[in-house]
């Protein structure tokens, strides 16, 4: 059987540097494929020897996006290891930065790095605003600003932009693909909504800064507590925090999920094909109480699409190999064990991964030996199962209103189904984080860190900080000798869905579930954009190259995405 590769350098519309190589048969379906993390992550290496108290502040430079969640699991994991318990206003104020970022990050990654793979930027400039307008209220009563006016004004605008040939981001997109679906007026609403989301998201930024003191790269956090003292015990921060909160939630309500139905109707024999479905390995930890017992997100794992079954998580199962990545040491070992020793092998001399050896600076972790899907589905469908007071009724309505089924939700639109539905979870118990806040302070509790005498603690302990973060699972481990950090290793949500296949051959989630789908147009490979856009990839966060003195150390030139 005939077959020819497919090479996508650089995945485009993500954080960081993503090669992606299918091979394709004659009838244009892919048959392999392969995840390439294109830069070496050296962190774990800067790390090494430093204060522990130190690590969140060098940590959260893993990535520019994920800046706040690196640096909490950072300074958790040193909490852990010295067994520093955390005041409740601290833990509050954590939680209330974190899940708007939450809330930020789904916004962003439909409308300004997925949604595209979807709308039809140029095939907007065709619709007629009326009639966008009515088609709006037929997924929304009191649909996010889509009068007649101001759809006229978007379309005028994409039209100048289309005219004037200056596209600028949009300039390179796949307009006119035969896999787009969505009708010219279809295309205007979404365009709307994603200019639109610009406003919200920035807005967002600042709900984090409130707390955070500034993002990215936030301030806030010290082993013990927070420093947001000021902030916490001002009425009018607390409150500008709301008022973002409930204007992202209109936004939600009536924009973010009337769009995702809206696809999900366009593109429903996709999803009933099954398309961009993986191995149905989810993970999740769990994690963030609120009120007395309550608890946002449940903890579980699932294996095999089988969801009459949910095993509990157990952390003591995670191991993670490098016999498919550029490191030395191949054999899986639990992350307190783990090295970060490059040890690179060249490509193949027409340009394309030796896919049989070496091929990613991504490493392969593994959870019961298998690998996992994490974010935001696996999150749904595991708080779904759990019988998830929080989850479930959320996830039972949006599947009634959709006609959706549980396994639906397994596939690459149904990633952002239920991206959008935790986005809506997400911002309704943000205003019950924030009411465990100013119940505290109500009753003079206005403590923020628990006091430690560092040089009274023990010179070695290890720790670790596992926590759901907007795109999965999230772990940094620590281990401390003569009061120093000796090992240092961060397993982060796209380490886990970008995996190359390990020492079995068992591919990562990424590639499993590129297997099987089939391109309308090789030369445009769409499809495979959709696929690996769906897991919201940060290849960032699992791979980075820098020197312990800060310098250069080579400059790469990325050629443009080629068919080969």
């Amino acid at each position: 059987m005939a077959t020819k590769k497919i090479v996508i350098d650089p995945i485009t519309r993500i954080e960081g540097h993503l090669r992606i190589e299918v091979e394709i048969d004659e009838n244009n379906t892919v048959k392999e494929a392969w995840a390439s993390g294109q830069l070496f992550r050296g962190i774990e290496t800067i790390l090494k020897g430093r204060d522990p108290r130190d690590a969140g502040l060098i940590a959260q430079r893993i990535c520019g996006v994920c800046t706040n969640v690196h640096y909490r699991a950072s300074i958790s994991a040193v909490e852990d290891a010295y067994g520093i318990a955390l005041p409740p206003n601290a833990e509050s104020i954590r939680n209330l930065v974190t899940l708007a970022l939450f809330v930020q990050d789904h916004i962003v990654h439909y409308y300004h790095l997925h949604s595209l793979d979807y709308v039809d930027v140029v095939s907007a400039i065709s619709a007629e605003p009326d009639r966008a307008a009515e088609v709006a209220q037929t997924y929304h009563n009191y649909p996010y600003r889509t009068s007649t006016g101001h759809m006229s004004a978007v379309k005028e605008k994409l039209t100048s932009f289309v005219n004037a040939g200056r596209l600028g981001l949009f300039a390179n997109g796949y307009w006119g693909h035969n896999a787009y679906r969505f009708t010219p007026e279809q295309n205007l609403i979404h365009m709307n909504h994603y200019l639109e989301a610009l406003r919200v998201q920035r807005d967002l930024s600042r709900a984090v800064a409130i707390f955070a003191g500034k993002t990215p790269h936030p301030q806030n956090l010290v082993v013990g507590g927070v420093t947001s003292v000021a902030d916490m015990l001002n009425p009018q921060r607390l409150n500008d925090f709301m008022f973002i909160i409930k204007d992202a939630r209109d936004f939600i309500e009536r924009a973010y999920l009337p769009d995702i139905k809206m696809a999900l109707e366009a593109y429903r024999d996709d999803i009933k094909a099954g398309t961009g479905r993986g191995s149905g390995n989810f993970m999740a930890v769990g994690g963030y109480q609120f009120g007395q017992e309550q608890q946002l997100f449940e903890g579980g794992t699932v294996f095999g699409h089988d969801f009459g079954s949910v095993e509990p998580f157990d952390e003591q199962y995670i191991t993670e190999e490098a016999s498919r990545s550029w490191y030395a040491d191949d054999a899986p070992v639990a992350p307190y064990d783990g090295k970060t020793e490059p040890f690179y092998t060249n490509l193949n001399k027409d340009g394309t991964l030796k896919t049989e050896g070496k091929y990613s600076w991504v490493k392969a972790p593994r959870y019961k030996g298998k690998p996992m899907e994490v974010g935001p589905l696996a999150r749904m469908i595991i708080g779904y199962l759990k019988e998830s007071p929080v989850i479930k009724p959320y996830m039972e309505q949006f599947m009634k209103e959709t006609a959706l089924e549980l396994m639906d939700f397994s596939t690459t639109l149904g990633r952002n189904a239920a991206r959008a539905v935790e986005a809506r979870v997400c911002c309704d118990y943000l205003f019950d984080f924030c009411s465990d806040l100013i119940e505290n302070i109500k009753y003079y509790d206005e403590e923020t860190w628990t006091k430690y005498d560092f040089a009274a603690l023990p010179k070695a302990a290890q720790g670790r900080g596992i926590f759901e973060v907007p795109r999965g699972v999230l772990g940094h481990f620590i281990r401390i000798d003569d009061a120093k950090i000796a090992n240092y290793q961060a397993v982060v949500p796209t380490t886990w869905n970008a995996s190359p296949k390990d020492e079995g051959g068992v591919r990562g989630p990424y590639e499993e579930s590129l297997v099987g789908i089939t391109l309308a147009d090789p030369s445009a490979p769409l499809e495979v954009l959709r696929v690996v856009h769906s897991f919201d990839p940060c290849l960032a966060c699992a791979v980075h190259v820098i020197n312990t003195k800060g310098r250069e150390l080579s400059h790469y030139k990325i050629a443009a995405a080629c068919v080969l």
